[in-house]
């Protein structure tokens, strides 16, 4: 059994991924079958690195491997990684070793290679999130019970078809993607997701930017799925195949859509200076040891903003680092001061995922902070496609309720429904866990909760902090003036002189008399597993409904809860998965796993786009 490196040791550089596809591919079958083994012996090795920033692993007595990143710290090109074993390069221990690094973030085509095709809509290059979901309608996703993938008659916008050799990209890459599907996350390996490489690199040269990125995050997630020590988060999972197969199957079928092909997404400048105001303080635990904090902030015009300081050091280095100093150029202070206080920068530089870059030219200066209850929207839960974004709303405790916290969401005095609160990080190191416990003690504390909706569970949210409730004249928290009226629950401890006096902690009840029952559990969720099991446990774990013939009555339930489109995709999900054709000797006769990849594609928009509906009328209503 390996174990995994110590929170000091380096981490590898990130390596493009058709440097490690091509490494693949090199090796004899024999060699392949041993990657997996190889790759998880690499958990317990220490990386060395030298003053001239390269990286020293020591595979063997013999076998030596060196990575040399270019200027930009990631290995782009095959001579860059060197094993000293007799068969280098086509050795194992240097494929191993790229097969365990990072996967570089997808851009610009490098010196030498194709241009890209550009962007077809303007708003592309320079997006700052993620690309919108332009697939079909729930209700237009299956239109039989056994029917054909989601309907690609239907488009936001129309321009160019996608070319031959774009369409032919395209098939590639559906065609990897529905493998990884069919085997199941938890029995792809290395040469699998090399496979899903080499066809992302060929999207990267017919221009589909777009696909390239949905390939690369495939490939993240199953490596993490892969990781003990990282969350098990099948729903990401899930979210990434489906945009994988969404995106590949309608370019396939030459839809024009030009939001299919995307664009390089450039970091930009905006045309002001940005005032912004600091809002809380999130840890992060990353797959690959990497731990730190992100502060989030908010601008004037409700956009979201952020400041990462993630490093190697695991769960360790993010409880550390929330009270570690920031630099953005010759700004100096600190995550704590910062998430409480006001920012103006001028000059900034927004990578697309919102996080304000280091770069020359920035400038930043303190500002007045403001409660971040004035500041943050109240957002609803994201559609398929789309990151969930923070969302504020009041509270009243009801319960304790295992490690979260059952609650009444209440608009004024108006009380709404019963929500859960559940820890947005469950690792000891950090005290969200321990936080909703103590706030679970205390039933009939009003509270302002910031946080996320799960995107697997529209009445879960992930508080990210807390604060009071000022003018209500119920019970609620009193914080120390420092913390200007929040506590970031990830850091900031909640102690019994932050409670109102008499609301000494009691035990825990599972849940308290009088108090409403927990949050119904909605028949969809039984598509849902069928959709994450179907992920997990592929085709195999899938086909399992068809065996036992609904004895659980999960398909009878979606029926009577009103869902009969989700009701006859729960059952043909199941009856193509177990449907496989066999010649006159009861031989497996050629595979359908495009019909079993397209079937799965139906449910999963299905479901995606049903629960963001729920979700809108649950918050919105």
């Amino acid at each position: 059994m390996t174990r995994p490196r110590p929170d000091t040791a380096p981490a590898l550089p990130p390596v493009a991924p058709e440097v490690v596809a091509a490494a693949v591919e090199s090796l004899t079958t024999r060699l392949r079958g041993r990657l997996d083994a190889a790759v998880a012996a690499l958990a317990a090795t220490p990386v060395g690195t030298a003053d001239d920033g390269t990286y020293g692993i020591q595979c063997g007595v013999d076998a030596r491997v060196t990575l040399t990143p270019g200027p930009s710290g990631t290995i782009t090109t095959p001579d860059q990684a060197r094993c000293t074993c007799l068969l280098s390069p086509r050795c194992l221990h240097r494929t191993a070793v790229l097969a365990a690094a990072p996967v570089a973030e997808a851009g610009p085509p490098a010196a030498g290679e194709p241009a890209a095709a550009p962007a077809r809509s303007a708003d592309r290059a320079t997006a700052t999130g993620p690309a919108p979901s332009t697939g079909p309608a729930p209700s237009t996703a299956l239109t039989s019970s056994t029917g054909p993938a989601p309907s690609t008659a239907r488009t936001s916008s129309t321009g160019p078809a996608p070319s031959a050799g774009q369409v032919r990209a395209a098939a590639d890459l559906w065609t990897a993607g529905a493998a990884v599907l069919a085997a199941g996350v938890t029995a792809v390996g290395a040469v699998q997701r090399a496979e899903v490489l080499r066809a992302a690199h060929t999207a990267r040269l017919a221009g589909l930017h777009r696909a390239e990125e949905a390939a690369l995050d495939v490939v993240r997630r199953v490596r993490a799925a892969h990781d003990p020590d990282s969350p098990r988060r099948t729903g990401e999972v899930v979210a990434a195949l489906r945009e994988l197969l969404l995106v590949t199957h309608r370019l396939r079928a030459a839809d024009p859509d030009p939001e299919l092909i995307g664009g390089v997404r450039h970091p930009h400048r905006p045309d002001r200076p940005l005032r912004l105001y600091g809002v809380c303080r999130e840890p992060v635990v990353e797959p690959g040891g990497r731990g730190g904090v992100v502060t989030r902030l908010v601008g004037d015009d409700g956009r979201w903003y952020a400041l990462r300081d993630v490093r190697p050091g695991g769960a360790g280095r993010a409880r550390r680092a929330g009270t570690a100093h920031v630099a953005l150029r010759s700004f100096l202070s600190d995550h704590e001061r910062l998430s409480r206080a006001g920012l103006v920068v001028t000059g900034a530089v927004v990578a697309p995922d919102g996080s304000l870059l280091a770069e020359p030219g920035v400038r930043a200066t303190f500002a007045a902070g403001r409660p971040w209850t004035d500041v943050v929207p109240a957002t609803a839960p994201a559609g398929p496609g789309q990151a969930p974004s923070p969302t504020v709303c009041t509270v009243e405790i009801l319960a304790a309720d295992g490690e979260g916290v059952l609650v009444r969401a209440l608009t004024g005095d108006t009380p709404g429904p019963v929500l859960r609160l559940a820890p947005a990080h469950r690792h000891p190191a950090l005290a969200h866990t321990a936080n909703l416990r103590r706030l679970g003690a205390c039933p009939g504390l009003r509270v302002r909760v910031l946080g996320r909706v799960d995107p697997e569970r529209a009445t879960t949210l992930r508080p990210l902090a807390v604060g009071p409730v000022s003018g209500s004249g119920a019970p609620t928290l009193a914080l120390p003036e420092e913390w200007r009226g929040r506590a970031d629950l990830g850091y900031d401890r909640l102690r019994d002189d932050h409670f109102p006096s008499g609301a000494a902690p009691c035990p825990p009840p599972s849940l308290l008399p009088g108090t409403a029952a927990r949050p119904a559990d909605p028949p969809l969720r039984h598509l849902r597993d069928l959709v994450e099991l179907a992920v997990t446990g592929g085709r195999r774990a899938a086909a399992e409904p068809a065996r036992t013939g609904d004895r659980d009555g999960r398909a009878a339930a979606l029926r009577r809860g009103g869902f009969a489109t989700g009701a006859d995709l729960f059952a043909a999900l199941g009856a193509v998965a177990a449907r496989r054709s066999r010649d006159a000797f009861g031989r497996l006769a050629g595979d359908d796993q495009d019909h079993y990849a397209a079937q799965w594609l139906a449910t999963a928009v299905y479901l995606a786009g049903t629960e963001a509906a729920l979700g809108r009328a649950l918050w919105q209503g």
